[in-house]
């Protein structure tokens, strides 16, 4: 039985050195431990993925929160299914001991039990995003009927852009000259002017 660590920081800004020191605790070789600086939206990690080529029957994967596998519940459960039941390791949830599947040495208690407690934090993830959408668009109903505006504010045009609408139109000036004239970019001079012709 050989005993493995994983840690993940969403960017490389953030340190990793909380977790690896929790994990050194467990007494887990330092070249045991995978450690991967990249999001949580997905497993598509370099380090995790070498990990799973790693990882044994019997062995045991230790990481400090449920988090730091993902923040996708859906595709954690996935990968959990994937390491205790088609790899046959077990995993270690340090700040969450009810989710240890090695509790019960021998049997399947403590994968039930995991599996179980799991399936009620992915519901509960699951229902709060759902109330975090609600929320938002509820919140976005209420300020919409208050006459607060979403999105990008069209910029008022520039005194003097009829009259060099006209120029450029007559070709007596360029669509650069004539943004320059106005301060603005020749791009949104020229989209103004699209949009004057309905184009």
């Amino acid at each position: 039985m050989k005993k493995y660590g994983y840690v993940r920081v969403s960017t490389k800004e953030q340190n990793p050195e909380r977790q690896i020191i929790a994990l050194q605790e467990e007494r887990i070789p330092k070249e045991n431990i995978y450690l991967d600086q990249v999001s949580g939206k997905d497993f598509l990690r370099p380090q995790y993925q070498k990990l799973l080529t790693e990882l044994e029957s019997g062995d045991i994967l230790i990481i400090k929160s449920i988090d730091r596998l993902g923040r996708n519940y859906g595709e954690i459960l996935e990968q959990w299914r994937n390491i205790t039941k088609e790899i046959g390791a077990n995993i270690r949830v340090l700040d969450m001991p009810l989710l240890n599947t090695d509790s019960f040495t021998g049997d399947l208690t403590g994968i039930f039990i995991s599996d179980l407690v799991l399936q009620i934090l992915a519901y509960v993830a699951e229902t709060e995003r759902s109330f975090i959408k609600q929320r938002q668009a509820e919140g976005i109903a209420v300020a919409k009927a208050n006459g607060v505006k979403f999105g990008c504010q069209r910029m008022e045009m520039p005194e003097g852009f009829e009259k060099c609408f006209e120029m450029w139109e007559k070709g007596e000036i360029s669509i650069r000259k004539a943004a320059g004239l106005l301060n603005m970019s020749h791009s949104t001079f020229y989209r103004r002017c699209q949009d004057k012709l309905g184009k």
